[in-house]
């Protein structure tokens, strides 16, 4: 017999929701809101979210529109909210948001475009 991820309600995932900002649950799901600078980046970012979701064997539903994504994890299988929502969340966020760091002699420099950015946490 299959075992059943444990579910969290929302008071319940306040704790680990501290650590990932910009994400909150809205009708049973965790959802994050990310702007990019426009469609191309758009694509890119769905791409990287797609990839990082198939390796882990478990996939968001994603709302695409020309300057956003939108981000909706939740089990199927358990019907809410688990752990492998959480961890991928912070999965995307390393992705999606991550940028070189400033100053390092040998480092990459990064893009002065405003790319992906994480919409204000509601």
């Amino acid at each position: 017999m299959p075992r059943q991820d444990r579910t969290y309600t929302a008071a319940e995932a306040a704790p680990r929701l501290a650590t990932l900002p910009g994400w909150s649950i809205a009708d049973g799901w965790l959802v994050r809101r990310f702007t990019t600078d426009g469609w191309p980046t758009t694509l890119m970012l769905v791409n990287a979210i797609g990839f990082i979701a198939e390796a882990a064997d478990h996939h968001p539903d994603l709302e695409v529109a020309w300057s956003s994504v939108v981000v909706k994890l939740r089990t199927h299988s358990a019907k809410g909210i688990t752990d492998k929502d959480l961890e991928l969340a912070a999965r995307i966020d390393e992705v999606a948001l991550w940028r070189p760091e400033p100053g390092r002699a040998a480092g990459l420099s990064g893009t002065a475009r405003p790319f992906v950015r994480p919409d204000a946490p509601k």
